[in-house]
C-alpha cells in the first residue's frame, strides 16, 4: 500500500500543495488563493487540489496566510486557519510548529505564535539535513527568505525583518513603487508616483524574462498581462503614456528596477552571511524566483542548486517543487 503525506503551505496570496508518495515527491502545485477575500477562497484551493490530496495517510501544514487582514492578528488567524482546515481535510493533520515540530491540531491551538509564519524553518530544516552549510535564498512571489540553514536566527518575521532574514519583495506582487522613487529615463532620472500602478510581474513582463506560470493574480489595474499592458502600468508611474516604439528605452527603466530589487535582496544575504562565526559555502535557491536568486550566489561568489535537485522527486515535479520548497519540506518531514 502506498504511503501518502501530502504538504500544504497555506499563503495569502497562494495554497502550495505537494505530494509525496514513499518518500519521493510525486506532484506539486500552486493555486491562487487570494486569502484577503474571505476564508471561502481557501474552501475553492483546496477543492481545486482534490486530485493531490487523494487517498492519503498525513496531511503536514505549516502558513503565512495568518498574517492576512481579514484576521484581528496573527494568533486569531492561525486558529482559524488550523479550525478551517481541520474541518475540510481527511486524515492525520500535522501543524508544523517551527523548531518545536510537528503537532496535534488541538495542541497547536494552545501555541497558536509558534505556528505562525514558520514555513521557512521547514525548509531550512530539510537543507541542513541533505546539505549542511548552506544558505538558502527564497524568492516567492511576495517576500525573499534568506536563512543560514544550520543556524536561523529570527524566529519570527519581526526578528527576521531585523536580521536580514525576510526582505518583503518578491517576484510579482512587489509594488514598484516601493522598490523605487525614480529610475532613468531617456537620458534622465525621472520620478516615479508612489502609487500601486505596477507591480514587479508587469517589470518582468517588459523585460521579457517572467515564466508564463508564476503570475496566478489580477493586474493592478485588472487588465491584461501582454508585454504591451504591462507597458502602460509601468509608464503611468512615470507620469507618462507609453508605446511600444519605446520598448529599448522602457526596458532600460525597468532593468534598473529591476536591479534595486536584487541589490536589496543582496543585501540581506550579506547582512545574514556578517554573523560572527557563520560558515555557509553553498546557496540552495528556492521559491517562483529561483533564477533571479542564483544572480545573488553569483554575487556572492558562491555554488547555487536547486531544492529541487535535493529531494528525490519525479522529474515533472522537480521545478515546482523547487518553487513550492515549504510544502514540499513539511511533506517530506512528516513523511512515515
Amino acid at each position: 500500500m502506498t504511503n501518502v503525506t501530502i504538504g500544504l503551505d497555506v499563503g495569502g496570496a497562494h495554497l502550495k500543495v505537494a505530494r509525496v508518495e514513499d518518500g519521493r515527491v510525486v506532484a506539486v502545485r500552486q493555486i491562487a488563493c487570494p486569502l484577503w477575500e474571505g476564508l471561502d477562497r481557501l474552501d475553492r484551493a483546496l477543492r481545486e487540489a482534490e486530485a493531490l490530496l487523494a487517498n492519503h495517510t498525513v496531511c503536514a501544514v505549516t502558513m503565512t496566510g495568518e498574517l492576512t487582514e481579514i484576521f484581528d492578528s496573527r494568533e486569531s488567524g492561525v486558529l482559524a486557519l488550523i479550525e478551517r482546515l481541520r474541518e475540510r481535510l481527511t486524515g492525520e493533520l500535522r501543524i508544523f510548529m517551527g523548531l518545536k515540530g510537528f503537532a496535534s491540531p488541538q495542541a497547536a491551538r494552545g501555541d497558536p505564535l509558534s505556528v505562525a509564519s514558520a514555513n521557512f524553518i521547514a525548509t531550512a530544516l530539510l537543507i541542513a539535513r541533505r546539505q549542511p552549510k548552506s544558505l538558502l535564498i527564497d524568492m516567492g512571489s511576495t517576500t525573499t527568505d534568506i536563512i543560514a540553514c544550520d543556524r536561523p536566527l529570527g524566529l519570527t518575521d519581526a526578528e527576521r525583518l531585523q536580521t536580514g532574514e525576510l526582505v518583503y519583495t518578491g517576484l510579482t506582487r512587489t509594488s514598484v513603487a516601493s522598490i523605487a522613487n525614480r529610475a532613468p529615463l531617456a537620458g534622465q532620472w525621472q520620478g516615479l508616483a508612489r502609487d500601486g500602478f505596477a507591480t514587479m510581474a508587469d517589470v518582468r513582463r517588459i523585460l521579457g524574462d517572467l515564466p508564463d506560470d508564476v503570475d496566478q493574480h489580477p493586474t493592478a489595474d485588472g487588465r491584461g498581462k501582454s508585454q504591451e499592458e504591462s507597458l502602460v502600468r509601468f509608464a503611468r508611474g512615470f507620469g507618462r503614456d507609453a508605446e511600444m516604439r519605446h520598448l529599448p528605452a522602457w526596458q532600460v527603466s525597468a532593468a534598473y528596477v529591476s536591479e534595486r530589487q536584487l541589490r536589496s535582496i543582496h543585501d540581506g544575504a550579506l547582512q545574514v552571511l556578517s554573523r560572527p562565526a557563520e560558515d555557509v559555502n553553498a546557496v540552495v535557491l528556492a521559491g517562483i524566483g529561483a533564477d533571479y536568486a542564483e544572480q545573488i550566489a553569483m554575487r556572492l561568489g558562491l555554488p547555487a542548486i536547486t531544492f529541487g535537485a535535493l529531494v528525490d522527486a519525479h522529474d515533472d515535479a522537480r521545478l515546482w517543487a523547487t518553487r513550492c520548497a515549504p510544502a514540499v519540506a513539511v511533506a517530506l518531514l512528516a513523511h512515515k
